[in-house]
C-alpha cells in the first residue's frame, strides 16, 4: 500500500535536500578546489579565478613531484609506520587500559596519576634526543613505532572506556575458570571495538601526518624518510623562493612554481640543467626564432643560454 505524502512532507523534504546538497558543497570544496588547482598550468593559475574545474589542464604538476628525489620511498615508509604504528599502539594501550581499569590492581590510581603528569610535564626535546640515541633509535624505522607505542591519553580513554562495562561478565568468567588473558581477549576486546576505532584514527592520523620527528632523528638517512617530510622540504624551498623574489634576495634550490614553468617555457629544455636561479632583474637571452635579449624579473640563465648578440655592459651598461 502506497502511503501519500502531504504537502508538508515534500516541502520539508525539499528543502531538506537542498541544504544537505549545500553542505556537501560546501564542505568539499576546499578539497575540489585543491584538485582542481593541481590539475591547472601553474602560469594560469596565478591569475585565479579556478573553482572547482582547472581551466587549462596538465599533468606536469604531478610528473614535477613524483619526479622529485625519495618522493616514493617516503610514502612507503609513510604506509608502513601508519600500519605498524596503529597496531603496536592499539596492543599496547589496550594491555594496560585493562590493568588499570581493574579495581583488584593495587596501584591503579596512582599509575593513572603519574601519566596524567606525563601529559603536561616532559623531559624536553635535547633530552628525548639524547635517549633516543643511547637506544640506537636514530637512523631507524623503529623511531617512529616504539616512542609511540603508549600514549597517556589513549590509555585514559581505553580505561574509561572499560570501566563502563559491567563487572558481571568478568565475575562470570572467573567462575567458569577463565583468565585475565582469556578475558581481555574474548569478552572485553570485543566490546570495545568503538573506542578501539577511536584511538586507532587518532593514531593513524597523527602517524600519517608527522614529520617532524623524520627531521629530527632520520634527517641524514634518506632510506627512512617519509612523505611527509619530503613535502615538507618541498613546499619549504618554494615558499622560501617566493618570499626570495619579493624582497630581491637569492634563491634557495629550485622548486616548482608558477615563476620557474614560465622560466622553462622561455629557456626551453636547457633550463633543466639550471637548478640556481638568481632573483634581481637581470638579462635573460632566450631563442626565440633566433638570439635576442630580454629582461625578464627574478631569473638569469646559466652563460650557455647567452649569446653572443646579447651583451648585457653594452644593452644596460654593467655585467651581470
Amino acid at each position: 500500500m502506497k502511503i501519500k505524502s502531504s504537502t508538508m512532507d515534500k516541502v520539508f523534504v525539499t528543502f531538506n535536500t537542498i541544504f544537505l546538497v549545500l553542505f556537501v558543497t560546501i564542505t568539499l570544496y576546499p578539497v575540489l578546489n585543491t584538485v582542481a588547482l593541481s590539475f591547472n598550468d601553474g602560469i594560469d593559475a596565478v591569475r585565479g579565478g579556478i573553482h572547482l574545474w582547472p581551466r587549462i589542464f596538465t599533468l606536469s604538476n604531478y610528473k614535477t613531484v613524483l619526479h622529485q628525489q625519495n618522493i616514493l620511498t617516503g610514502a612507503v615508509v609513510s604506509v608502513a609506520r601508519t600500519v605498524l604504528g596503529t597496531i603496536f599502539s592499539l596492543v599496547t594501550n589496550a594491555l594496560l587500559a585493562y590493568i588499570i581499569s581493574r579495581k583488584r590492581f593495587l596501584f591503579r590510581s596512582q599509575l593513572s596519576l603519574f601519566w596524567v603528569i606525563t601529559m603536561y610535564v616532559n623531559g624536553g626535546m635535547i633530552p628525548t634526543l639524547v635517549l633516543y640515541r643511547n637506544m640506537n633509535l636514530t637512523n631507524s624505522f623503529w623511531v617512529y613505532v616504539i616512542p609511540g607505542m603508549v600514549s597517556a591519553f589513549n590509555v585514559l580513554v581505553m580505561r574509561t572506556f572499560m570501566e563502563g562495562l559491567p563487572s558481571a561478565l568478568e565475575e562470570s568468567a572467573m567462575i567458569d575458570g577463565a583468565n585475565d588473558f582469556t578475558i581481555f581477549t574474548r569478552i572485553i576486546s570485543p566490546l570495545c571495538k568503538p573506542v578501539y576505532a577511536t584511538v586507532a584514527l587518532f593514531v593513524a592520523v597523527g602517524q600519517w601526518n608527522s614529520w617532524f620527528d623524520a627531521m629530527l632523528y632520520n634527517r641524514m638517512n634518506t632510506q627512512y624518510t617519509t612523505l611527509q617530510y619530503e613535502l615538507m622540504k618541498l613546499l619549504s624551498s618554494v615558499m622560501q623562493q617566493s618570499g626570495s623574489a619579493t624582497t630581491g634576495g637569492n634563491t634557495a634550490t629550485a622548486a616548482v612554481t608558477p615563476v620557474t614553468v614560465r622560466f622553462r617555457r622561455y629557456c626551453g629544455d636547457n633550463a633543466s640543467h639550471h637548478s640556481a636561479l638568481s632573483l634581481p632583474a637581470k638579462i635573460l637571452c632566450i631563442r626565440h626564432d633566433h638570439w635576442q635579449c630580454k629582461r625578464v624579473k627574478f631569473f638569469s640563465c646559466h652563460p650557455p643560454l647567452f649569446s653572443s648578440a646579447c651583451n648585457p655592459k653594452s644593452q644596460f651598461g654593467g655585467t651581470i
